[in-house]
């Protein structure tokens, strides 16, 4: 009898197509994703448009998937179904891949799974890390359409804190697009960050800086554990409208958006007790702000996780992890 040893996951979060194919052991064997088109000038897609492009990318992305994997060792369809784990929490995007895992698994007659997206993202960097046993900690889900601060506790989720308005991942991409970079400028932007960082660090390059001087963005306030960032976007691109350096501008971003996550980091820790700190979504790629956060947190007696930068970014791995650990589970 064939072995129903692969979990087949799907995302279909606001900019990324993603299926992921995940063995009995925990194994990535399949990882296949397709960002969707946003237009040149624009700040994002309207969900309806989202949701059109899922449907146009799935069928190519799950002939592509069928053609590395055998689809008959495949034991259950696991699917993101909503933004987080929270009664109320909807967006039509996961529409596409919900549809699509019902008739999935209805055709090759396999469980069912659904999970958030969050919880997705939470798995796809805790499993295999050094948190992977730990029952309680507190993680960070940063990118383009969340900055939360959550405690995790025996699986359940609670959020601490975080942004009341803007995400940070919004801030960076509204800024990159404002320079007509292409959406998501993430990427872009940390490139550039690490590149001004870099020569600021080499003592030929930087003979003609400025010299450090009075930062160009103030601090972001902190209110218990929850902050603002419509404040760092206008901030941004006032010293764009001044004439402001880009790449000295984007650097300092950077370092802003990192020098915060520090902050709420301590006190955060310090209301807790809890000193496992996972950090997750597109924004926690980001090699500066890892970087940083790394270097000004070293001496505090913290066990900091952060995935592989490709684990970060929207995927479908982490939910065909959850799917395969209830598949497990339910089997023994």
């Amino acid at each position: 009898m064939q072995s129903k040893d692969l979990i087949l996951g799907i995302d279909t979060s606001n900019y990324t197509t993603s299926l992921a194919i995940t063995d009995i052991n925990g194994e990535i064997t399949a990882d296949l994703r397709k960002l969707l088109t946003v237009k040149q000038g624009e700040r994002g897609l309207r969900q309806s448009h989202a949701l059109f492009q899922h449907l146009e990318n799935l069928p190519g992305l799950l002939e592509e998937l069928y053609g590395q994997t055998d689809k008959d060792r495949i034991g259950a369809i696991a699917v993101s179904n909503r933004p987080r784990p929270i009664e109320g929490s909807y967006m039509p995007v996961f529409k596409a891949g919900v549809n699509y895992g019902k008739v999935m698994a209805a055709s090759l007659g396999v469980p069912f799974f659904e999970f958030s997206h969050q919880e997705g993202h939470l798995e796809a960097v805790r499993k295999g890390s050094s948190l992977s046993c730990e029952e309680e900690y507190l993680a960070y889900h940063l990118s383009g359409g969340t900055s939360e601060l959550l405690h995790v506790n025996e699986g359940a989720i609670r959020i601490l804190g975080g942004s009341k308005d803007l995400s940070f991942g919004q801030v960076i991409d509204r800024i990159g697009v404002a320079l007509g970079m292409e959406f998501p400028a993430g990427k872009e932007l940390d490139r550039i960050a690490v590149m001004k960082r870099d020569m600021l660090c080499d003592p030929v390059l930087q003979r003609n800086h400025r010299g450090k001087q009075v930062p160009l963005l103030k601090k972001i306030p902190i209110c218990g554990l929850e902050i603002n960032l419509s404040g760092l976007e206008t901030q941004c691109r006032r010293e764009l409208d001044k004439g402001t350096d880009p790449n000295e501008l984007i650097y300092e971003l950077f370092l802003t958006i990192s020098a915060c996550l520090c902050r709420i980091t301590e006190k955060a820790v310090s209301e807790t007790g809890c000193n496992c700190v996972l950090f997750t979504g597109g924004v926690t790629a980001s090699r500066l702000i890892r970087e940083e956060i790394k270097r000004n947190l070293k001496d505090k007696t913290l066990k900091l996780v952060f995935g592989d930068p490709v684990l970060s970014t929207d995927n479908a791995v982490g939910i065909s992890f959850l799917g395969g650990k209830k598949l497990w589970q339910s089997n023994r």
